[in-house]
């Protein structure tokens, strides 16, 4: 029979309780006063960038042979959950940047991991990720980008469609086909692209239903000429390399998930205990009870989901994909289904961007698309059952 102690492994270890406590307050001093200004303008959220790289949480995932804080994929999970509770859009700073350069972490040579990842963990650049292109989205394998071997060099030519964070990030992993024959089936190849690279320019900022501080654009690569040792593993294992890197990513899109969800109960929660009618608080309410109960329910059935995905990313389990992607798409289910009740709660006041409900019902419904939508994450689970 298993012992207590056994019992300890179920559970979020003491460093990371208080690495939430630590990342919750710095979210909620420094982060939060500005999340409805930057929506509202739809601009980068800078003060989020220079507080989360003043506090070592801009890339936490890089290990410490690189400068970074090593932290594992749960405390990766976390840090990205506190900081959407309060704003999606600074939640992808830290998401995005484990997205982008989990690639180079994975498959790169030890000379590529040491050019790239120690910039990114000093916060002297940030990393983005180039997949999807204007006819590639669900079928990544249709990528049109091309990289033809010249010499010592690659050239590049394409456009990316839906890049996370691009004019902003200095750093890019780009899918390229090498081999136009094979395909995915070892003909498509991954490189790190610079911003500052000649040939490489950005379409102007999508006009985004949520997540509006986030900038995503369109990357164009005009004959860019790159060194053949910015090539990310071996000539052909790009898409393996691009889909085992979502397999850990999708997890870091469940937890900023979560956090949306949390950020909306949380709120719900107080306005419901404030807000009188029929001479009683609404909160008391059954029916309103009653939701109160079911979102709870489904946001902690989705952060278990969540951890117990993380922790298999942490191993590697070979189960990983299915819990990544069932992790992925039941959060941003339960995500979308939460801060649409958070709205009903507030009645009218839910429907106004004077409160923070129809901002996090906005930002909740990307995480059903990005990183594959949740139709894909079905296919990816049928696939890959335990």
């Amino acid at each position: 029979m298993a012992g207590a102690a056994d019992f300890d492994l179920y559970r979020p270890a003491e460093e990371h309780e208080m690495l939430r406590e630590s990342v919750r307050a710095l979210a909620e001093a420094k982060i939060a006063p500005h999340a409805a200004e930057v929506d509202e303008a739809g601009r980068f959220p800078q003060e989020a960038l220079e507080a989360l790289v003043a506090n070592d949480l801009h890339a936490v995932h890089v290990p410490e042979q690189f400068g970074g804080a090593g932290a594992d994929a749960l405390a990766t999970v976390i840090v990205i959950e506190e900081v959407a509770r309060v704003c999606a859009s600074s939640s992808l700073i830290p998401a995005v940047n484990k997205l982008g350069s989990l690639p180079v972490m994975l498959s790169g040579s030890k000379e590529l991991q040491a050019r790239y990842l120690t910039p990114l963990a000093r916060g002297d650049a940030m990393f983005s990720y180039c997949l999807s292109e204007p006819e590639a989205g669900s079928d990544a394998g249709g990528m049109k980008t091309r990289a033809v071997r010249d010499g010592d060099h690659y050239v590049l030519n394409g456009v990316k469609r839906w890049i996370t964070n691009a004019g902003t990030s200095e750093f890019y992993t780009v899918m390229a086909v090498t081999d136009p024959e094979r395909r995915t089936r070892g003909g498509i190849s991954a490189f790190v692209v610079e911003k500052g690279d000649e040939g490489v320019s950005f379409g102007a900022p999508e006009k985004k239903l949520g997540i509006k501080g986030s900038p995503t654009r369109e990357v164009y690569l005009d004959n860019v000429r790159i060194p053949a040792d910015r090539m990310i593993g071996d000539e052909g294992t790009g898409f393996a390399t691009a889909m085992r890197t979502l397999d850990h990513t999708r997890i870091t899109i469940a937890a900023q998930a979560l956090g949306i969800a949390q950020g909306a109960l949380d709120y719900a929660k107080g306005y419901v205990r404030e807000r009188k009618q029929f001479g009683r608080p609404v909160a008391d309410f059954q029916g309103v009870q009653f939701m109160l109960a079911d979102m709870a329910m489904k946001l902690e059935a989705a952060r278990q989901l969540t951890y117990a995905a993380a922790a298999k990313s942490q191993r590697e389990d070979a189960d990983l994909t299915f819990f990544g992607a069932a992790a992925k798409c039941y959060a941003s289910d339960a995500a979308m289904e939460i801060t649409t009740d958070a709205v009903q709660l507030l009645g009218g006041y839910g429907y106004t961007r004077d409160y923070p409900v129809e901002r996090m019902m906005r930002d909740a419904k990307i995480t059903q698309i990005y990183e594959g939508t949740n139709q894909v994450q079905r296919i990816v689970m049928a696939r890959n059952l335990p």
